[in-house]
């Protein structure tokens, strides 16, 4: 309330003492009155930084989202249909071992005998027909070069990020991502969308890399690794120039189930090499451990010349899901690793002997 507001004529009194108040607009009063202030114009406000709010997906967005939808149904629905497959081709393998050594039926079976048995005599015997799940997510591979992202977790350290980035010289055609701040299913979006096949995240403890996630992009399958024993290209030594281009791929000893999907996860990351090539990655099955060494060779007469070029590490997987990185345990599992258990030191996983 104005004092003597009603003594000088009421509205005009008040209106003409308030005009002598400051400004409240300006953050602090200046002696003068009003003259005062408007030969010292106040600053323009800074626009204050807010968090932009996410629209809903509209036009092309929400074509790919629906696309996306519609792509991860049939997908579904296509493994549901090879593992019905795969149950009913067991039960006939089983109905014909036991034909085959004149011994009794099991006893789940011999409901379903007569129907099996009239199965098995239109088909050849080792001619299953039945498609693996490896065959549906690399359908496409090889028609074109695929599309690698390397990327580390939050706050990586300068070991880390130099290790991705002599990453992408061995996987020719890689980028690497700076993570920042992003999250895991923002950063697979992303990656979906701009037509990136495999993305690669790479953990670390201390500064030393210790961890790598392989997800295969659309649909999956994301695979999980110990990383171990990172030596870095300037640690090997004898160093010399090394080819960019796609390297010829050598696994060895991934003969068991295992080790042939793992082996197939791992060599989809390259492109098809030329014949000419001069460079070589082993993945080397050593103890259920992979070794993983980059070589280049020359040719001098009958003789062959190695030279190591790095860098080199080791990968033991534990974990290998159907879904995409961002599911996380809402992905299904197809294989984990069991250490605890009474006969893991006698199992060989990734090879047959």
């Amino acid at each position: 309330m104005v004092r003597g507001a009603g003594c000088r004529g009421g509205v005009a009194g008040a209106v003409s003492s308030l005009r002598r108040l400051p400004s409240p607009r300006c953050p602090f009063s200046l002696p003068g009155g009003p003259a005062s202030l408007s030969a010292a114009p106040a600053p323009s406000p800074r626009p204050a930084r807010c968090l932009r709010i996410p629209s809903l997906p509209q036009g092309r967005e929400a074509v790919s989202l629906r696309r996306q939808a519609r792509e991860r149904r049939e997908y579904l629905q296509r493994r549901a249909q090879e593992e019905r497959l795969r149950r009913q081709q067991d039960k006939k393998e089983r109905l014909r071992q036991a034909l085959d050594e004149n011994r009794l039926l099991p006893t789940e079976l011999r409901r379903q005998a007569l129907a099996l048995q009239k199965e098995l005599e239109f088909e050849t015997p080792g001619e299953n027909g039945v498609t693996g799940s490896q065959d549906d997510e690399y359908r496409w591979a090889g028609l074109e070069p695929p599309k690698v992202m390397v990327t580390t977790s939050r706050d990586p350290s300068s070991r880390l990020r130099v290790f991705a980035k002599e990453l992408c010289l061995v996987i020719p055609g890689a980028r690497r991502l700076n993570r920042g701040r992003a999250e895991v299913g923002a950063l697979v979006s992303a990656c979906r969308a701009a037509g990136v096949t495999d993305l690669l995240v790479l953990h670390e403890t201390r500064g030393q890399p210790d961890g790598l996630v392989l997800c295969h992009l659309p649909h999956g399958p994301t695979a999980h690794f110990t990383l171990s024993g990172a030596v870095l290209r300037h640690e090997v030594g004898g160093l010399g120039g090394a080819p960019l281009g796609a390297p010829h791929i050598l696994l060895h000893r991934l003969d068991s189930a295992l080790g042939h999907r793992l082996g197939t996860i791992l060599k989809h990351l390259f492109p098809v090499p030329r014949p000419q090539t001069r460079r070589v990655v082993t993945f080397a099955n050593e103890d259920d451990v992979i070794l993983v060494r980059n070589h280049v060779y020359r040719r001098q007469g009958k003789t062959v010349e190695l030279e190591e070029v790095g860098p080199r590490f080791q990968l033991r997987p534990y974990l290998i899901r159907l879904g995409t990185l961002e599911q996380g345990d809402a992905a299904d599992v197809e294989w984990r690793w069991h250490p605890y258990t009474a006969t893991a030191p006698k199992r060989h996983l990734l090879s047959a002997t």
